[in-house]
């Protein structure tokens, strides 16, 4: 990546402000013995603002100095009495805390591999993940105690509730950096079957980053409230983000409404990671708090509807960033209030070096305004599945999985999976376009849009929809107004009226369980 775009970026966003010359020594240090990982971002903020709060959760504060404190005690404890060994797989079974990060961070410090269970899995998804990935050790929190049921008796496990008396009682000697650093294994979503393992890679420099603030602007010191789940990718970028950024992460367990406005403002959060549905919910949040301070407010993760973005801005203000990325690529683009007020629905453009295509099937890319495969190419492509499989590459690019298309003026528009396309009667049809119309509508809280076997079109749409409280609109209505919107064959002949979408941890839709078993 080109130097001068990174310095001129991280100089704008005040990462380079100077500092006495004895810690930034230490600083650098910290980065040349153990990288640019989060343990190694970690460690040089340690070195060179001991001082500063790290982490505040809903049980307390720590500060850098503290965090580097005690994740050297874990770590010398998990490797004498848990023999967490480098190379070896630990999972983290973990809601959003302290606890769970100086886990993570203990483990990666060791060389171990990291794996990040989602919370929402079941216990029969668990036990997969265990015998998958060959866990040497599981650390959970105590909530999930009860999932473990199906577990292999012969797995050890370590509850995070019990990792304060560790600390006490390890030794505090320093470590050395492994031959070969830890890493984090991010599962797949699982909402088309098992999830998989993969292999996320540490920045080789200050260049992803660069990347990601040229278009989100957050500053060095950033006080950001994380309310995305941090097993997922878009939760554990967020922290990667406040490592690198010398700022604080500020958590609670679980996300609501109300508590998550209150802690932005009690704790003077300027920036706030979620997942789309969270905006739903705050916008829906009785009596909630507006929250003045926040100049960003960040999702990823699923998709954000262009109505949603609209509402969302109407009430926070042009705060919203869009990225738009997957578990494999890390990133692809990001999109600007003013992108998501121009062109609602938009992924936006790709971040300095970051390539985005729009293939055919023919491998060649395909003219603005036409349909395709989306592939993406940056630092940060993951490093394949733990399985030994991988995706798709065309050359340096590699697919995302997902159909869309660049407008005339650059603009990345996601149309929707490869594997959800709906072909009824010869057409093709994207349910992500027709859950957009629909979600128009102002008596429609949430709605997903899927195919059907049809023994006439081979394939019918099916919608199912959720309604603010107290509102009604009936079939006929829906299939009205999206006949007036889009071609006759993206009209839904099946419409159903539901409760709410089932929808895993981190926000995203599980069509499988929309049909009925």
């Amino acid at each position: 990546m080109d130097a001068v775009f990174v310095l001129r970026t991280l100089a704008r966003r005040k990462v380079l402000n100077p500092a006495g010359p004895g810690r930034v020594v230490r600083q650098l240090n910290a980065l040349r013995r153990w990288g640019f990982g989060l343990y190694g971002e970690m460690r040089s903020t340690a070195a060179r603002n001991p001082g500063r709060v790290a982490i505040i959760d809903e049980r307390r504060t720590v500060t850098y100095g503290d965090l580097d404190h005690r994740v050297r005690r874990l770590a010398n404890a998990l490797r004498a009495g848990h023999g967490v060994v480098p190379g070896a797989r630990v999972g983290l079974l973990c809601e959003n805390s302290a606890a769970m990060i100086e886990s993570l961070m203990a483990v990666v410090a060791v060389g171990a591999q990291a794996v990040l269970i989602n919370t929402g899995l079941g216990n029969a998804q668990i036990e997969a993940v265990a015998h998958d990935q060959a866990l040497s050790l599981l650390l959970h929190d105590e909530a999930f105690l009860g999932m473990l049921a199906a577990v292999p008796p012969h797995l050890p496990r370590l509850s995070t509730d019990r990792i304060d008396g560790l600390i006490l009682r390890a030794p505090s000697a320093d470590l050395e950096p492994p031959a070969e650093p830890g890493s984090i294994v991010v599962l797949t979503s699982g909402t088309t079957g098992a999830p998989k393992g993969a292999r996320r890679r540490n920045p080789a420099g200050l260049g992803p980053l660069a990347s990601v603030v040229s278009r989100i602007p957050l500053n060095a010191g950033e006080r950001m409230f994380v309310a995305a789940p941090l097993f997922h990718t878009w939760g554990l970028a967020a922290l990667q983000l406040c490592l690198a950024l010398r700022g604080t992460i500020v958590l609670t367990r679980r996300f609501a409404p109300a508590t998550t406005l209150g802690a932005v403002n009690e704790h003077g959060c300027t920036s706030l990671f979620a997942v789309p549905v969270m905006l739903q919910r705050l916008l829906e949040a009785p009596g909630a708090v507006a929250a003045p301070a926040l100049r960003v407010v960040a999702v990823s993760g699923s998709a954000l509807t262009g109505p949603l973005a609209t509402r969302f801005m109407d009430v926070y203000g042009d705060v919203l960033y869009n990225l738009y990325g997957s578990t494999e690529a890390s990133w692809a683009s990001i999109a600007v209030p003013k992108e998501l007020r121009s062109a609602p629905g938009t992924a936006g453009r790709p971040p300095h070096g970051t390539r985005v295509a729009i293939l055919g099937a023919d491998g060649r890319a395909l003219p603005p305004d036409t349909v395709g495969r989306i592939f993406v190419g940056n630092d940060m492509l993951f490093e394949g599945y733990t399985n030994g499989t991988g995706r798709e590459f065309h050359g340096d690019l590699i697919a995302t999985g997902d159909l869309g298309h660049l407008d005339r003026g650059g603009l990345l528009f996601v149309d929707g999976r490869e594997d959800d396309m709906v072909i009824s009667g010869g057409e093709n049809v994207y349910p992500a376009a027709v859950e957009d119309v629909i979600a128009e509508l102002p008596q429609v809280r949430e709605v997903a849009v899927a195919g059907v076997p049809d023994e006439e079109f081979g394939q019918r749409l099916a919608a199912w929809i959720a309604l603010h409280p107290g509102e009604r609109v009936d079939a006929d209505a829906i299939r009205e107004y999206v006949r007036h919107r889009l071609a006759r064959f993206s009209v839904p002949r099946d419409v159903y009226f539901v409760a709410a979408l089932p929808r895993n941890a981190t926000g995203k839709v599980v069509r499988r369980q929309l049909f009925p078993s």
